[in-house]
């Protein structure tokens, strides 16, 4: 056993926001050990070869939500991550022909000019709209929710920012805001457009990692919580982390040794200890005990509470609370070792679109279905997929003249028709994948060398991610702000005294941003009375 006390912060979980909040704490003087089950650190953010020569972004695979002045603070860049963007994308139809959507506001509005000339003048509306949204969500990623049904200073002084923040707002737009973050993308799409490929393409951000359809009410919340990134300064812009996703937690995991940190990896974790209501450590698989000051788990809340800490320990009310965080699964990952470049027989050779996204899921009524078939307990027969070849812009993950592809999957239940996946459906899902892409590509299948496919079962077992769910917990209205991840407790602090979670449970929810393991080490920071000066927005002493 270790001397008690031996560290001032035990962070549970090396995923990028575990790390986030232990870099700030090391920074800001704190001894800070990270204790990783697995081999490797990163999560859901990680790069790893698995079949030779090749690097696979194996879970998250694109970068937009991670918030800048987190990479300022840690100096990232500085410890060799680089972002880079890619042009638009396409949707590939069934008839043989295709949308491109580019990074340029006016080549996609002329681009949707070619399928409907009113879209193209209902986008200029449509673009201002959303952004006037991103505008009032994007200040509030980095700021701790408030408890309204508390009085304390700080949760009256954040009431007070929100009511300026809608103070600014004219009646009409405030409805509109309310019912966006209330109503299916579908019937918001319908209030702009009326081209079926226009509003298939727009809907996608929709359903990305949630068990929501088009049509489900709630799920333009969702397309707004993507909107909300950037790369260099482009809002709702994407790129690729050179090197892979994984590149962004190395990164990370450099800063906090620079600043003193440890990470532990083949350490995880079976119990947090827990002493007259307080946190005081964890018990390794091992039988090891590490003592420290407080424990931060990056783990979901539902993980953390249910699986590492003894029931006994917390009130039944938000153990009840716990139990009831809707963490669905909704989402698989084929990532597939190509020896050339697939020919998409709807797209023109050489075509910039290759080097975004590409979808095949032409109308929402499609992707509807496909969601139907989640619901029955089932993978969709016809998923959606995002499929994208970083390669073509970063050369470095695989040999020369060698691409790899990542095809991120909706929909995939956490069970199949109610009982766990076999080996068996995780290969029958892959091939479902694998004929869909043929068929717009013929001949793609001969290019491929390997596949490795990750249903809810791998993502759970693998990452952590209850049930698979991307987002540590589902972007539901009812589970946003003060309400993520159990009401009275959205501060990231919970009923033990020195335990904190820290992952994408809490606020603002999901997606490889940083946010809250920044904000969860403000809070910390902030408790334990260190300096916030490493943070660049650093809270005013109240």
């Amino acid at each position: 056993m270790s001397d008690a006390r031996a560290y001032d912060a035990l962070i549970l979980g090396a995923g990028h926001n575990g790390l986030v909040t232990a870099c700030y704490l090391a920074r800001a003087g704190m001894r800070v050990l990270v204790a990783e089950k697995n081999p490797w650190v990163g999560g859901a953010a990680v790069s790893r070869e698995l079949s030779e020569g090749f690097t696979y972004s194996n879970c998250s695979y694109v970068a937009s939500l991670f918030r800048p002045e987190i990479m300022r603070d840690l100096e990232l860049p500085r410890y060799g991550l680089q972002i880079l963007p890619y042009e638009g994308g396409a949707v590939l139809q069934q008839d043989g022909g295709y949308l491109a959507m580019f990074r340029d506001h006016e080549a996609n509005r002329r681009e949707f000019a070619r399928h409907s000339k009113r879209d193209a003048e209902a986008y200029d509306l449509y673009s201002r709209d959303v952004l006037r949204y991103c505008r009032f969500i994007r200040p509030l990623l980095l700021r701790t929710p408030p408890d309204p049904a508390r009085f304390r200073p700080r949760d009256l002084a954040e009431l007070l920012y929100l009511g300026k923040q809608v103070s600014g707002l004219s009646e009409a737009q405030i409805a509109d805001m309310v019912r966006f973050w209330t109503m299916s993308i579908s019937d918001y799409l319908d209030h702009y457009f009326e081209n079926p490929v226009i509003k298939a393409y727009l809907a996608v951000s929709a359903i990305i990692g949630t068990a929501l359809g088009p049509m489900s009410p709630g799920s333009a919340y969702v397309l707004l919580h993507h909107y909300m990134g950037d790369v260099d300064g482009n809002i709702g812009a994407w790129g690729y982390a050179r090197g892979g996703m994984g590149s962004i937690t190395k990164a990370l995991a450099a800063s906090l040794k620079a600043s003193g940190g440890e990470i532990r990896t083949g350490a995880g974790v079976a119990e947090v200890l827990v002493q007259n209501g307080r946190a005081i450590g964890a018990v390794l698989e091992n039988g090891e005990e590490i003592r420290a000051s407080r424990v931060i788990s990056n783990m979901d809340v539902k993980r953390t509470m249910l699986k590492h800490v003894a029931e006994r320990e917390l009130p039944g009310d938000y153990l009840a609370s716990v139990k009831k965080f809707k963490t669905r699964g909704s989402s698989g990952k084929l990532n597939i070792a190509l020896d050339g470049v697939p020919k998409f027989t709807a797209l023109p050779e050489g075509a910039p679109m290759l080097k975004g996204d590409l979808h095949f899921t032409d109308s929402i009524e499609r992707m509807e279905r496909a969601y139907d078939d989640w619901k029955d307990g089932r993978f969709s027969r016809d998923p959606f997929q995002d499929v994208m070849i970083p390669t073509l812009i970063d050369p470095t993950m695989t040999p020369p003249g060698q691409h790899f592809m990542s095809c991120f999957v909706q929909y995939a239940p956490p069970k199949i028709e109610g009982r766990d996946w076999t080996d068996a459906d995780r290969d029958a899902f892959g091939q479902t994948c694998l004929d869909q892409i043929e068929r717009y590509a013929p001949g793609f299948k001969s290019l491929v060398r390997h596949v490795e496919i990750r249903t809810p079962r791998e993502l759970e077992a693998e990452v952590g991610l209850t049930e698979g769910n991307i987002f540590q917990g589902e972007l539901t209205f009812d589970q946003l702000l003060f309400n993520r991840p159990v009401p009275g407790y959205a501060n990231y602090r919970t009923p033990l005294r020195d335990l904190w979670i820290c992952g994408s449970s809490t606020h603002p929810g999901g997606g490889v941003m940083g946010a809250p393991g920044r904000n969860a080490a403000r809070e910390i920071l902030r408790e334990a009375q260190l300096s916030r000066k490493e943070m660049s927005d650093a809270w005013p002493v109240l």
